[in-house]
């Protein structure tokens, strides 16, 4: 398979190195992000990176909280 030489800010190489996941090239990596790009797929795989397990917890903390200070305002028309 031909091969080429890319030249990429460093910003940008780490930016592609914090997503290479173990036993993947950098060309894995790129075919994959460009691959899923506004698919449901890399939806999912955003959440799994997002996840953390108090997540639910602390919505609907923030949610009662929204409920608890929600006000309501008398507007006649």
């Amino acid at each position: 398979m031909p091969t080429r030489s890319l030249t990429i800010k460093e910003e940008a190489y780490q930016a592609l190195k914090t997503k290479k996941k173990k036993g993947e090239s950098f060309t894995d990596v790129i075919l994959r992000l460009a691959e899923n790009t506004g698919s449901a797929r890399k939806l999912l795989e955003m959440m799994d990176e997002l996840h953390s397990p108090n997540l639910a917890d602390d919505i609907e903390v923030a949610s009662k909280k929204f409920r608890k200070n929600f006000k309501t305002r008398n507007v006649k028309l």
